[in-house]
């Protein structure tokens, strides 16, 4: 199952989305993750089905990419060092690819959830 999200909330209020962007920036910033090449994506556990289930739906390349970023990540954070700026992921980079995927699959299992216990009345 997903977490739940303000960001709805959020976005519909003008006055929110300006007051908490800065934080936001801030703390993507102070997460680090960009900094070793990777997207947020990348960073959602492979410990669920439905994940390995979004996995096995990547295109061939986005999968190939993915285990590259994540390779790449590894071992920066084994020699203890970052990428240079120039290669850093920015915020245009740094696009949901995975989470659409989670999302259709769990639409899915709730859809196959339902008609598995639809009960039939007879008239």
């Amino acid at each position: 199952m997903s977490a739940p999200s303000l960001v709805q909330a959020v976005a519909k209020r003008g006055w929110l989305n300006k007051m908490l962007k800065p934080v936001s920036n801030w703390y993507i910033n102070a997460a680090g993750y960009r900094q070793m090449g990777l997207r947020a994506d990348d960073l959602i556990s492979e410990e669920n089905e439905t994940v390995l289930a979004a996995l096995q739906r990547l295109s061939p390349k986005e999968s190939y990419d993915r285990i590259y970023r994540i390779r790449r990540a590894t071992q920066l954070s084994l020699t203890h060092k970052l990428l240079p700026k120039n290669e850093w992921t920015t915020q245009e980079e740094d696009v949901p690819y995975l989470r659409p995927l989670i999302d259709q699959i769990e639409a899915e299992l709730a859809e196959k959830d339902a008609l598995d216990t639809l009960a039939v009345v007879k008239n």
